[in-house]
């Protein structure tokens, strides 16, 4: 399970991050959604002020501190609150989005907790989202497969010390060049995806979702195995990796008489649900 989630309200974003059973929010980003200000940070420091002022009360004991990933790729210590914590921050802040964002918290939270105790829920409800968007079964197996795959790969990343977007990105793009001959980019510019948004992977066919999930799983055993202790010696098992993937690719290719490597994507994009 990944333990580091960011959730949407309307169109903002809002770091979390699940501890003793129970998830913490990003006091700076609630405030943000609540607020809309452009320094929600500066925002929060004032408020804590304040609120001691006039009621008494100091809003950070009910926060704790967790290194949560920041804009800029880095993971800094951050403000974080429960749900009763937050319910509790947003009494002080006066705005029109707080009973819709306490709604909107506690169904986070509900659903979360079903998640917790049946696992399924959670795969049944990316199921019926593709579903919705028109793809088969047969597919969606492969790409819930594949999320497994990728979620183990990220975990065995940390374990070896590597956190931050931008090197997973640079691992990702090593396995993907070795295992099709292009970087991720590469191939989004390929299929003709030109929103930063749209997850190459859902437009990706069978065989490239099947070739994807090798090269990253042969990653995986080779760095638990070896547990690489520099992030250039990450970089090389990414490519060992992804290279085992690329020869049995090649060798699919000779039989089939075809690429595997598409600009296709598995849907018509105009028949995407956005």
């Amino acid at each position: 399970m990944e333990q580091n989630k960011i959730i949407v309200f309307g169109s903002k974003k809002i770091r979390r991050i699940w501890h003793n059973e129970e998830w913490y929010f990003s006091v700076v980003d609630v405030v943000e959604v609540l607020t809309d200000s452009v320094n929600a940070r500066d925002y929060w420091f004032k408020m804590k002020i304040r609120v001691k002022e006039e009621d008494g009360f100091e809003p950070s004991t009910i926060c704790r501190q967790f290194k949560l990933q920041a804009p800029d790729g880095k993971m800094r210590e951050t403000d974080c609150s429960n749900t009763e914590g937050i319910f509790r921050i947003i009494q002080s802040i006066p705005s029109p989005k707080a009973e819709p964002f306490k709604r909107w918290l506690a169904k986070v939270g509900y659903e979360r907790v079903q998640e917790i105790e049946n696992p399924e829920l959670a795969q049944e409800r990316m199921k019926q989202l593709y579903e919705l968007k028109g793809y088969p079964r047969d597919w969606i197996d492969k790409r819930l497969r594949g999320v497994a795959i990728r979620q183990n790969l990220t975990d065995e990343w940390k374990e070896r010390g590597i956190e931050t977007e931008p090197d997973y990105a640079i691992l990702t793009a090593e396995i993907s060049k070795a295992t099709f001959g292009i970087t991720p980019s590469e191939y989004k510019e390929l299929k003709g995806l030109i929103k930063q948004n749209e997850n190459l992977r859902d437009h990706m066919t069978d065989l490239e979702l099947i070739f994807t999930m090798l090269g990253e799983k042969v990653t995986t055993e080779i760095s638990h195995k070896e547990k690489p202790d520099t992030f250039k010696k990450s970089k090389k098992v990414a490519r060992r990796g992804g290279s085992v993937a690329g020869i049995a690719r090649k060798e699919t290719e000779k039989e089939l008489g075809r690429s595997i490597v598409s600009k296709h994507n598995y849907l018509p994009i105009k028949n995407k649900i956005k």
